[in-house]
């Protein structure tokens, strides 16, 4: 059993409490919150012991779970790596590309094991789509919520957008070659709403668009490829398959739909797919994956390089949106 220790105890630290809890293949030993009253409260809620600092609880446990303000990823992970320590850490996995990329060559030296809290990967609805999605071309994202103050410290592209983008880069086979994107402070010093058009060396395009300011929440994208369209509801958790194949002689069903392309033109038929979406918990299953890569000395589903390079495309995209501001 590996001995775990949760740094944060904030909302979603305590969310992480929960799930470990509920995972045999981890001993919860404790947590560090600097905050005296969250860390009364995790111990009145959960019973867990409050260790005094990072240190002692780094050296207590196998496995370090970091739920921490963005800005501390770096110096709780460095920290924990360079003490030979198994680190998941909450997306963004740093607060710059070039801090990830220093946890990069930290964990290479320690021969430790990193995964990054992007946990839509672990989402059932994405992963019911995962054996319709191939080669996408063209993919559209939205994701909106309603105004929180918490995590306004970051901008709505390190907080919301980089979900999706992760999502994308995950399913295209390509790099980058141009960014396009917009955004505008609305409520806090940093951007709220922002639209991003990432265009792949592959001819494959993403839009996408995140917001903290809407009237309802959305987590939605579409992806299209040839002969298919696949839509995932990353909030309902719900997936819905559109796909096409062509028509080898006549069809008996005199429902189906068929497409009629004109002449000299295959016909296509139509297929309406709603695949069984598993009620799991994404954020236990992401933790409970990554207690399984360690024991059996895997990688990671998100890797401490994804993190970096969905931290690096959010970058490129912050940088655009000032270049923008700058020349309005």
């Amino acid at each position: 059993m590996l001995k775990i220790g949760v740094l944060g105890v904030g909302h979603l630290g305590k969310i992480h409490l929960n799930c470990i809890k509920n995972i045999d293949d981890y001993n919860l030993v404790g947590f560090y919150d600097p905050d005296a009253e969250k860390s009364e409260t995790g111990v009145r809620e959960y019973g867990l012991h409050p260790f005094k600092s990072i240190e002692t609880l780094i050296d207590a446990v196998d496995v370090v779970d970091i739920v921490t303000p963005t800005v501390s990823h770096f110096s709780c992970a460095s920290e924990a790596i360079r003490k030979s320590k198994h680190v998941f850490i909450e997306k963004p996995i740093a607060a710059t590309p070039d801090e990830a990329l220093q946890l990069i060559e930290l964990s290479s030296e320690a021969n430790v094991k990193v995964q990054v809290g992007h946990v839509e990967r672990f989402n059932p609805a994405f992963q019911a789509a995962g054996r319709f999605i191939d080669k996408p071309m063209f993919m559209e994202s939205h994701r909106l919520a309603q105004f929180n103050p918490r995590g306004t410290d970051v901008p709505v592209v390190l907080d919301l957008m980089i979900h999706d983008i992760d999502i994308i880069l995950s399913v295209v086979n390509s790099d980058i070659r141009k960014v396009h994107a917009s955004g505008v402070n609305v409520v806090s010093d940093t951007p709220d709403i922002a639209n991003a058009r990432l265009e792949f060396a592959n001819g494959a395009v993403a839009n996408l668009t995140a917001s903290r300011i809407s009237l309802k929440n959305m987590r939605k994208t579409r992806f299209f490829q040839k002969d298919a369209y696949i839509t995932v509801d990353f909030l309902e958790k719900a997936t819905e398959v559109v796909r096409m194949d062509e028509i080898d002689g006549q069809v008996d069903d005199p429902f189906a739909l068929i497409l009629d392309l004109g002449e000299n033109k295959a016909k296509k038929r139509i297929f309406f797919e709603k695949p069984e979406v598993e009620p799991i918990n994404a954020i236990e299953e992401e933790l409970r994956s990554f207690a399984r890569a360690i024991q059996n000395n895997t990688t990671p589903l998100v890797t401490i390089n994804d993190g970096f390079q969905a931290l690096k495309v959010a970058q490129m995209v912050l940088d655009k949106i000032s270049t923008s501001s700058n020349n309005l």
